[in-house]
């Protein structure tokens, strides 16, 4: 295998598992390993992390901030969308692996490497989500996934393997369950939660408090929208990354943003996960309210048949592909009058829409009112529901008389 690869990309994240293949790879391979770490807002020390990849063998270490990028070019064009995976997914991983996969793919034209690599299992949407990435965007890469190819069988194997080339192990109690955090969400997984009957840890989640706990005094806020993409908070403008982790703030304050559900990975299987995604429950409540009032029907009605492929494209790994592209310009294409601005009351673990205006706004009371009007003659209605339901009255006069005969 060594005379194969000159030069790999790993994307590192200083945990286990990637610090064993960091060193694994070293061995393995017998060439150069450049650790790559992007900054998607899961608030880890990430210069500890350059520190800890020098001390376990890599030769170069890229760490990026794509906090901002993140927002802009994958949270707020799935926000656009109201993506959602299986009614209750807000794709928090899902949008954060391909931008990870594509600050790797940049990263190994940089250094001239002819590989890339992850630490995601064969067994996860993970794995999906980096190497359609990489085939994408840099098809001549080749592809090292470890967890495929070597003979470790779990964490205890790693442990040991670590223990005995002297990489450094956390001796902190481990936790019961993965995680997986970035600016949208934090994700968790596996163990203790494989038991679906089993309720979630109250000491678990880390953005949100409890709704019991929650505030007993609502807290109102307002989203200013323009062309669906949300730009200000209570009228104060803000940068995307600034704007979703102040919005964070307030909803994890008022227990808004968990789910608990058991979703079906691209590879086959069941799988629970336990999420948190304060931010991005409001601003989709809020979109939605936003849209209510500036969105034609007709244009509404077929962007929502779309959603559920949409987000399924996204959940699967498909971001850069020809048809995730082909339905955004179509999203994109139907938010260009969503502006304006949603108030919201967020309420021990409810985000309840209570005002939306805008100057684009398709809504009048003068046409909507029960009173007197110019435009609307409500003797129109009555042949509008005699075509409408003339097949409907047809099938059962035909039906009538076969059955008479």
């Amino acid at each position: 295998m060594s005379q194969d690869i000159k030069k790999i990309v790993l994307a590192y994240s200083g945990g286990l598992d990637t610090s064993v293949i960091l060193h694994w790879l070293k061995e393995t391979y017998q060439c150069p390993v450049v650790a790559y770490a992007a900054d998607v807002g899961q608030g880890e020390d990430l210069e500890g992390i350059r520190e800890k990849a020098l001390n376990t063998g890599a030769d170069e270490v890229i760490i990026e901030d794509l906090k901002e990028e993140f927002v802009r070019d994958f949270v707020w064009p799935a926000l656009r969308a109201n993506a959602i995976y299986e009614s209750a997914y807000l794709l928090g991983t899902s949008l954060a692996r391909p931008i990870i996969a594509r600050g790797q793919v940049e990263a190994a034209r940089k250094v001239g490497a002819d590989a890339v690599s992850h630490g995601a299992t064969g067994k996860g949407n993970d794995q999906v989500r980096f190497e359609l990435t990489y085939m994408a965007l840099e098809p001549g890469l080749k592809i090292i996934a470890p967890w495929r190819i070597w003979d470790f069988r779990g964490r205890e194997d790693l442990i040991a393997y670590a223990k005995s080339h002297g990489i450094p192990v956390p001796v902190t109690k481990e936790k019961p369950y993965s995680c997986d955090s970035n600016l949208l969400h934090i994700s968790f997984e596996a163990g203790i939660l494989e038991d679906t009957w089993k309720e979630p840890p109250e000491d678990m989640f880390v953005l949100t408090v409890s709704p019991e706990k929650a505030p007993d005094k609502a807290t109102y806020i307002e989203i200013t929208f323009e062309k669906g993409t949300p730009v200000a908070v209570d009228g104060k403008p803000m940068r995307p990354a600034e704007l979703l982790a102040h919005v964070n703030r307030l909803g994890g304050e008022n227990g808004i943003g968990r789910v608990d559900l058991v979703e079906n990975r691209y590879v086959g299987m069941k799988s629970r996960g336990v999420y948190e995604t304060p931010g991005g429950t409001i601003l989709r409540i809020a979109h939605m309210a936003m849209e209510s009032i500036t969105m034609d029907r007709e244009v509404m009605h077929i962007r929502d048949s779309l959603l559920p492929r949409y987000a399924e494209m996204i959940y699967y790994g498909y971001w850069f592909s020809p048809e995730r592209e082909m339905m955004q310009a179509l999203i994109d294409e139907s938010q260009k009058n969503v502006t304006g601005v949603v108030r919201l009351k967020l309420y021990k673990g409810n985000c309840i829409v209570v005002g939306r205006k805008s100057d684009v706004s398709l809504y009048d009371p003068d046409f909507a009112t029960f009173e007197g009007d110019e435009v609307y003659n409500q003797k129109d209605a009555e042949g509008f529901i005699r075509l409408s339901g003339l097949r409907i009255k047809i099938a059962k006069l035909l039906e009538r008389r076969r059955s008479a005969v």
